[in-house]
């Protein structure tokens, strides 16, 4: 008999769904595991208001089946223009949990983003009397910064200001990448928290570079040194609520990904909760992977936690070797449209069970 653990069906507090084509294709990944996801709004045009963000919401569920009960969370993109009144609304929306802050320039379709943040002060100001969370891309974006360092900039030069002068805001450090980032989180108190990707528990920046370039393991925040990678692994398996799971898993085609200006993104929805449970295996503490996964996220946003459960059997599973779209191609092995998901073709040892 394999051995196996159930946990509270889990969340990804951090997805990228996209729209059109993409969206269709990815979007039944995370429905079939999470019970939750929120969903970034950096779409082209973004996502900038409620109205927005709840015809965006219809359109994601459309693509899931009614008896997976799958519960997409929003939450809107902050640009130079959006006007206070648009906290309000959030505060009211039971489906809308924040602001996303994109420092213009810093990743993907980004260009909408802040570009003085300390312009921004109004909104964080209705933010933090309304509870509503404000989701972080922490970089700088100063060309004369080093690409490994804009997170610990950020930190030092944005947020460690922002929390002192606003300590009751809510706010998630997303897809923290460096010791810097855990440190942050780990003394602030309880109203700032942290999402951790798979790929930045997996993998240091030697990875971009094994057997040459490697396009599909560039994102954003960049991979780090390993003694940054050590200080992710500890901090997601130490049971500190402030630590969840936000995969930032982000379709990109081979053909965006494979080219002369290659985008960032990984992407790992289609085997999110497996590459969590290797790695929460390989620092032998599966038996925190169900807080990481399921609870803290859930506390921090004050909903209510799963009731139903998923159970993971160590019987082996094989990340596929890429995602085709098989509605338009009939040979996938020149699509160049498929999806190359993190991992690709490697076997691992967690599955879910049936």
């Amino acid at each position: 008999m394999p051995q196996t653990i159930t946990l509270t069906k889990p969340d990804d507090w951090h997805v990228h769904l996209r729209n059109g084509d993409l969206l269709r294709r990815v979007a039944p990944f995370s429905s079939a595991v999470f019970g939750r996801v929120l969903v970034m709004p950096n779409l082209s045009p973004p996502i900038t208001t409620v109205e927005a963000a709840l015809s965006y919401r219809d359109l994601i569920l459309t693509h899931c089946t009614a008896e997976q009960n799958f519960d997409p969370k929003m939450t809107l993109y902050l640009t130079d223009e959006t006007p206070v009144s648009e906290v309000e609304l959030v505060a009211d929306s039971e489906h809308i949990l924040g602001f996303k802050l994109y420092p213009a320039g810093a990743t993907t379709h980004s260009a909408s983003g802040v570009t003085r943040i300390i312009d921004r002060m109004p909104i964080f100001e209705a933010m933090a009397k309304l509870g509503v969370v404000l989701q972080v891309h922490g970089e700088v974006t100063d060309k004369h910064v080093d690409v490994f360092d804009r997170e610990a900039i950020f930190i030092e030069q944005v947020l460690l200001p922002l929390v002192s002068e606003l300590p009751e805001l809510k706010l998630v450090l997303e897809h923290i990448t460096t010791s810097q980032g855990v440190e942050f989180v780990s003394a602030c108190d309880s109203n700032i928290a942290a999402t951790i990707t798979p790929q930045h528990l997996l993998f240091n920046r030697n990875e971009m570079f094994r057997g040459g370039i490697r396009p599909h393991a560039y994102c954003l925040p960049i991979l780090k040194r390993e003694s940054h990678r050590r200080s992710l692994l500890a901090a997601a398996t130490s049971g500190d609520p402030s630590f969840f799971l936000g995969t930032d898993s982000a379709p990109h085609t081979i053909e965006n990904k494979e080219t002369w200006c290659g985008c960032a993104g990984v992407f790992s929805a289609n085997a999110a909760i497996q590459l969590y449970a290797e790695i929460f295996d390989g620092m032998e503490s599966m038996n925190k992977l169900e807080a990481f996964a399921s609870h803290h996220g859930a506390d921090f946003y004050g909903v209510a936690r799963n009731q139903t459960t998923i159970t993971l059997e160590k019987s082996g599973y094989r990340v596929a070797e890429r995602i085709a779209d098989f509605s338009s191609q009939s040979d996938d092995s020149v699509d160049r449209t498929a999806l190359i998901p993190l991992m690709a073709g490697e076997n691992l040892a967690w599955n879910i069970a049936d």
